[in-house]
């Protein structure tokens, strides 16, 4: 036969203790002990690739909040249907979040939620009999509320937010879009036309939503501009529109000649998707910025997040 195995008695070893290693023990978890304050918990967690990062990511909101630099709350509408509005709403209220930008879907859920404290119908099941986005009041009142706003030069984001202070419903306290506008927070919205249930009612003003939804861009786009020095965005679960919208806001940004560089974005969605890794995590921070993802449900990894962020400024 032509080829033998090779012999293994001529190698070259070294001491182990000489060698680099990625991983010690030094950064391993810990057990939890009894009876811990949230502190020792987050203490407890390894200083290993996401424990690691995340330590790092709860230190950059931190600072910058501490150094009056933008925190931006970017996001899909299914965080608003994990239940996780009282969270984000105390992060505005504490002045850690600066600004909000949806999706619109998530002028809708959170509509339905301040208005009769439900929201998310069955799709599959409305679907087949043509009811699915039929309900009358998302349609009418929302779009009566947009069309009523863009005329008075609102955003999309202040005239749902104007409105639902004005009307007050029952269920108020759970709206992300009233809490930014009772704080005088830029809250914006940003659209893509046909994609949004309140679209196919008879009270959609195409031009309203687009001028009202450039407008919340051009606003959005404002508040990333001060990033600069030390600001950080954040992207929870919204996987094409706001990756989209903040590389868009980014270009804009740096063709008008504003430096853009030294800042934070992180990335939280329960799986991994292209354009939040391209948009959010790498290309814009490739110039001395800082990108993290971290992969878990919503319901859990956001909770983290804010209770970490309020221990460290306690």
């Amino acid at each position: 036969m032509k080829y033998k195995p090779i012999p293994l008695d001529g190698i070259k070893t070294y001491p182990l203790k000489s060698r680099t290693s990625k991983v010690g023990v030094a950064a391993f978890a810990r057990p939890v002990p009894n009876g811990p304050s949230f502190t020792d918990f987050l203490d407890c967690l390894p200083k290993i690739l996401a424990g690691e990062n995340f330590a790092h990511a709860v230190q950059s909101i931190v600072k910058a909040h501490s150094s009056a630099k933008p925190v931006i709350w970017a996001m899909g509408a299914h965080v608003i249907k994990c239940g996780l509005s009282p969270i984000i709403i105390q992060l505005m209220e504490k002045g850690i979040i600066s600004a909000v930008a949806l999706n619109g879907a998530g002028i809708i859920h959170d509509f339905e939620l301040a208005c009769i404290g439900q929201t998310s119908e069955d799709v599959e099941v409305q679907l087949q009999e043509g009811r699915f986005g039929m309900a009358q009041e998302t349609g009418e009142l929302l779009n009566q509320a947009i069309n009523q706003g863009v005329a008075e030069g609102l955003g999309l984001g202040a005239a749902v937010g104007k409105y639902l202070q004005k009307t007050a419903p029952p269920y108020i306290e759970y709206s992300l879009v009233a809490a930014a506008y009772r704080l005088d927070l830029p809250l914006t919205v940003h659209v893509a036309l046909g994609t949004d249930i309140i679209h196919i009612h008879p009270q959609a003003n195409g031009a309203a939503i687009g001028q009202g939804s450039h407008l919340d861009f051009r606003l959005l786009s404002g508040v990333i501009a001060d990033l600069e020095g030390g600001g950080v965005f954040i992207n929870a679960g919204s996987a094409v529109v706001m990756p989209e919208v903040f590389l868009k806001a980014v270009t804009l940004i740096r063709n008008l000649g504003q430096p853009l560089n030294h800042f934070t974005t992180i990335n939280l969605d329960f799986m991994s998707h292209y354009r939040p890794m391209q948009n959010i995590v790498k290309r814009p921070t490739g110039q001395g910025g800082k990108g993290y993802s971290f992969i878990g449900h919503h319901e859990l990894l956001i909770p983290l997040l804010a209770a970490a962020v309020l221990k460290e400024l306690e």
